[in-house]
């Protein structure tokens, strides 16, 4: 088997093992879908965290120090954070129509760029997630990278890069579906905030993160 093969078959095996949570993370993500929440954001949130998975798994290449899986695991509270906010937070019903009536006098002003219509909350919201469920895909990627020759690396993240875009693809028509679509239109504010938190708590005790509390 030629480095392109290998690389190829590490990349696709090692992306899939390491992603198949993010699928229902994004396909409910794609049903939150409206006038404030486009899939721009869900795009671009979920790059811009994939890149930084991709930077914090770097070191293992390089043959720098990496940081303990405790302390990484630590990320799991970005999305518990985010749950407890969403899960706690009053007056939905008047914030949606206050955004709809901001919506409508920004209409007369002049648009944002493309730049700065991506560069926004909801982008970062997305993003956020994203990296804090990367904690196993940092454990994972940090010791293939450090395996890989730099051919190897760079075939590696090409397949990366396409893969989200197709993990993306595949969530998107999930949340269309016409089984899975009224489900995730009438429970998917409710059940929203529990994924996030239970998201949250598996990295901490996947990765041990307990262990940094006093006297554990």
């Amino acid at each position: 088997m030629n480095e392109l093969s290998a690389a190829l078959i590490k990349g696709i095996t090692s992306f899939i093992a390491t992603n198949l949570d993010d699928i229902v993370i994004l396909t409910i993500f794609f049903s939150q879908v409206n006038a404030n929440f486009r899939v721009r954001h869900i795009l671009v949130g979920q790059y811009l965290g994939f890149l930084v998975i991709i930077l914090a798994s770097l070191p293992g290449f390089l043959g720098g120090l990496v940081l303990p899986e405790a302390w990484i695991g630590l990320l799991g509270l970005v999305p518990i954070g985010i749950g407890v906010y969403q899960l706690f937070k009053a007056d939905t019903d008047n914030t949606a129509q206050a955004i709809q009536t901001v919506t409508c006098e920004l209409d007369s002003r002049p648009k944002p760029t493309l730049v700065a219509s991506l560069l926004v909350p909801q982008t970062y919201h997305v993003a956020a997630v994203t990296i804090a469920n990367g904690g196993d895909n940092v454990g994972i990627y940090v010791p293939l990278f450090a395996s890989t020759s730099p051919t190897g690396l760079l075939i590696i993240l090409s397949v990366f890069l396409v893969m989200v875009a197709i993990w993306c693809a595949v969530a998107y028509y999930l949340s269309r579906h016409p089984a899975i679509t009224p489900i995730l239109t009438r429970y998917g504010d409710v059940i929203v905030p529990y994924v996030l938190i239970s998201l949250g708590m598996f990295i901490l005790i996947e990765n041990g993160s307990y262990s940094l509390l006093p006297g554990l």
